[in-house]
């Protein structure tokens, strides 16, 4: 049971967590069993753990609700431009804890629980993760609405409400196994279905050329039904929403058949339609090219403009008619992002929609899309780039292959134009690939039917300008620009580390939280004893929960004095763990040859998903997890050296690690991660980083100093020199004897002794076609970590550099990353002024009735 909270507790947790007045720890106690009673329809008597979590839900719901309405009041009353973002993924994690938060709510429902005789702890534990991502791609997307709403903008997030979100993973004899994600099992008590607003969506069919126009005609059609998630801001009363389209068979789906007996089959034959929203494609950086996919990326792109037209045109305070006809103006009210090409249909159905239903001339709606749409590519892998094969769409989206076909002519037309006679460009600009298979080139339809093309950190965006998308450069330089990725401060320190916002706090005042450059004030105290002792001990508590955590489920002791090691992520060739495994073998070997040297403990974590299908990733998993079975149970190494690898790795348990964490690995081959955001997180909880230039890192040691992180290995240039002159991994294995050693133990069945050859795809992958070039950078690897293993051993010099870094993080938050794209390719403004709370008097008397709440 939750301890009450001491006086002294109280002065220490000045209002980050906010205040418990008496009166609203009163309200809440009596709104929770309201919901116990009338929601739940339960008594203390039958009600289970899950009933009180439901309870507490619905209670922190009510906040948000008063508050969600005024805010669309507002935007209907100042008819500010709206943002649509539209991503396939919304990694959102828990909500109530977040919520709480960004309410000021926290201290509150942490009195009331208790004086309840219920653990806080316990019931958040209840939550499912919203898990609708893969990773960062998904998770940034979240982070997004969340500084959508702390800046004021009228910004709205567009998906699909996966019914079966990221698999979870379960490790069985060391070998990843996938488990469906049932999240939705017990109800989701942060959303609102809207029937109303259903729409359809359209598929297969023909398209007839008629002399009224072009119509698309014999369709089959999906319902789209969207379900909102609100989305608070932090401490502003403004609450945006998230709303996520769930697929529905229409009533009559083939119940012509009933005429001939087939009526069960009719019915049973719905699922069809709706499988369009039943699961998340588990691919993350890797294209899968199924029809299904396809599906899912009209479905939502389909629905989504349908009610981003039908809102621009009733936009008029208290109308619920449509007042606004004139499309022209749709570039001044809409600015709508597309994250990754995923949505990248959203080009040609406002095309057809502007061309084939409001009937305006090509020119006028191609100006209007292009101006209305803006790209941000995440990723320079080429396995990633989105083909779809042209036969795909001529059966699937017969008129949006006609249209990508009209706007590729006119493209080539403009590229011929400018470049008379330079075939090999044209075909190289073309939206169209004449390979065996014909296939159209998601990434080039985004780019020239955007007027804003941007990269997620500086080195990404300069890689695309010079090699992916060098040709559109040369020809639109106006477009590319650069937007380095952020996280949410709330949820990535408030939430997930109040010890140390609270630490932080008490020095610099509360504001950093909504102004994260405000750390820099930190460097005052960088030589500050009572402050460094602070840190340090803020971080040896957080250890100290995670140890707990890992022996209450994994049923693992660790020693919390070591240094904890983590690298977290997606599990990718490219991310290379393989690199990470090469260090523990080596440092395994070190400590077995001399047991007696006085080595600093290490307990090194690894954790992520493989891809179900990605052969190469399970058996990297497999891999880590025999490591540990052999280096865990030497009693010669004893507790100097753990290796942990950290089942079903989601959001929730990033924020119980990275608190606790000491190292963080980024250690990717330079010019291959776009960005990361784990890398911020981590950097933001004090945890310093080995890592190559890569993505973020590099900003991150410019913003930290580059000798308060540990930097090795190539550069991006000097991966593009040796893929030149060829990478050869024999000729490092042969000339360092330690690497030789690790790659004879793995090859030789050391590792997995009933099976010697276990590993012999992973062997012959790191020896004969290692895209990633692991070996290349091992050496430079082993000494930075040598350099890490020293400096933990001078906790006052680490935890200064730990210091370097938090004052560092300023940059790193998605405020400043959203505000970005707000000046300058949303054209908004983003704002730090607080609306009215629900229950202050309303400045104007708004009739709740007339307004169209969505």
């Amino acid at each position: 049971m939750a301890k009450p909270l001491t006086d002294q507790d109280k002065r220490k947790q000045i209002s980050v967590r906010g205040l418990a007045g008496v009166e609203n720890v009163s309200d809440l106690k009596t709104n929770f069993n309201r919901h116990l009673h009338f929601t739940l329809v339960k008594d203390r008597n039958v009600a289970t753990k899950r009933d009180y979590y439901f309870a507490l839900a619905n209670t922190v719901r009510d906040h948000l609700v008063g508050r969600w309405i005024r805010t669309q009041q507002h935007y209907y009353e100042k008819d500010p431009k709206r943002v649509y973002y539209l991503s396939l993924e919304f990694y959102m994690g828990r909500t109530l804890q977040n919520t709480m938060v960004n309410l000021a709510l926290e201290n509150a429902c942490d009195e009331a629980t208790y004086q309840l005789g219920l653990d806080m702890e316990e019931l958040q534990d209840i939550e499912e993760d919203a898990g609708l991502g893969n990773g960062g791609l998904g998770r940034l997307a979240a982070c997004f609405l969340d500084s959508m709403a702390s800046l004021g903008l009228a910004a709205y997030g567009y998906g699909i409400r996966y019914e079966f979100g990221i698999f979870n993973q379960k490790i069985v004899s060391g070998w990843q196994v996938e488990e469906a994600d049932d999240w939705l099992r017990y109800g989701n008590p942060w959303e609102k279905a809207r029937p109303e607003y259903m729409r359809p969506v359209h598929f297969y069919g023909r398209v007839d050329y008629t002399p009224e126009g072009v119509k698309w005609v014999d369709t089959q059609v999906v319902l789209a039904l969207p379900y909102d998630t609100p989305v608070p801001g932090y401490r502003n009363n403004i609450v945006n929403t998230m709303r996520l389209w769930s697929a529905k068979a229409p009533c009559d789906f083939n119940l012509k058949d009933f005429n001939v007996g087939g009526y069960i089959q009719a019915v049973l034959d719905r699922n069809l339609a709706e499988n369009i929203s039943r699961v998340l494609y588990p691919n993350d950086n890797f294209f899968e090219g199924k029809e299904l996919r396809l599906k899912q990326e009209y479905f939502v792109v389909a629905a989504t403009l349908q009610d981003i037209i039908r809102r621009f045109k009733a936009s008029k305070f208290g109308s619920t008619e449509f007042v606004r006809l004139d499309l022209s103006t749709l570039p001044d009210k809409v600015a709508i992002q597309l994250n990754d090409t995923h949505p990248a249909l959203a080009i040609p159905e406002l095309m057809r929609i502007l061309v084939d239903i409001e009937e305006l001339t090509w020119e006028k709606a191609w100006d209007i899309v292009v101006r209305t749409c803006a790209y941000t590519n995440h990723t320079v892998l080429p396995e990633a780039l989105e083909r779809w094969p042209v036969d795909l769409f001529k059966n699937l989206l017969p008129r949006h292959l006609d249209i990508i076909y009209e706007i590729n002519k006119r493209h080539l037309e403009r590229i011929t134009k400018l470049y008379p006679g330079d075939v090999d460009r044209l075909r190289r600009m073309s939206l169209i690939e004449e390979a065996d298979i014909k296939k159209i080139n998601m990434a080039h339809l985004c780019i020239v039917g955007s007027h804003a093309v941007n990269g997620v950190a500086r080195i990404h965006s300069e890689i695309i300008k010079e090699t992916v998308f060098k040709d559109f450069y040369e020809v639109d330089p106006e477009k590319f620009q650069n937007k380095t990725n952020g996280i949410t401060p709330r949820r990535w320190l408030v939430m997930c580390n109040p010890g140390l916002a609270e630490v932080i706090a008490e020095r610099i005042g509360e504001d950093y939280i909504r102004d994260l450059d405000q750390l820099k004030q930190l460097l005052d105290f960088v030589d500050d004893d009572t402050f460094i002792r602070d840190v340090a001990k803020v971080k040896q508590e957080n250890k100290m929960k995670f140890a707990a955590h890992l022996e209450e489920y994994y049923k693992v002791k660790i020693n919390p004095n070591s240094m904890f090691d983590v690298q977290v992520k997606r599990i990718h060739e490219y991310k290379r763990q393989l690199l990470n495994c090469l260090h523990i073998i080596t440092l395994y070997n070190r400590i077995k040859m001399e047991p007696n040297k006085s080595w600093t403990p290490r307990t090194i974590m690894i954790g992520g998903k493989a891809a179900p299908g990605y052969h190469t990733a399970k058996m990297i998993i497999k891999l880590i997890t025999s490591i540990g079975d052999i280096v865990n149970n030497d009693p010669v190494v004893g507790d100097r050296l753990k290796v942990i690898f950290l089942e079903n790795y989601r959001v929730t348990l990033a924020e119980k690690i990275i608190p606790a964490s000491d190292l963080s690995e980024q250690i990717s081959t330079a010019g291959t991660e776009a960005s990361g955001t784990g890398n911020m997180k981590f950097m933001l909880n004090g945890a310093l980083t080995i890592g190559t230039m890569d993505g973020a890192n590099v900003e991150m040691a410019e913003e930290a100093g580059e000798e308060n992180l540990f930097i090795f290995g190539m550069r991006v240039n000097d991966v593009e020199a040796m893929d030149k002159k060829g990478y050869d991994a024999a000729s490092y294995y042969n000339r360092i004897p330690e690497l030789k050693q690790a790659m004879d133990q793995i090859s030789g069945g050391f590792f997995s002794p009933g099976q010697p050859d276990l590993f012999k795809d992973l062997v012959s992958m790191l020896m004969n076609h290692d895209r990633f070039k692991v070996f290349a950078d091992y050496e430079a690897y082993i000494k930075c970590q040598e350099k890490v293993s020293a400096l933990y051993k001078n906790p006052k010099e680490w935890t200064k550099k730990v210091i370097h870094n938090i004052a560092g993080c300023g940059k790193f938050s998605s405020d400043r990353t959203i505000s970005q794209y707000a000046r300058e390719i949303w054209g908004m403004e983003p704002s730090l002024e607080k609306i009215a709370a629900p229950d202050d008097p309303p400045h104007d008397t708004v009739d709740i009735n007339s307004i169209d709440v969505p």
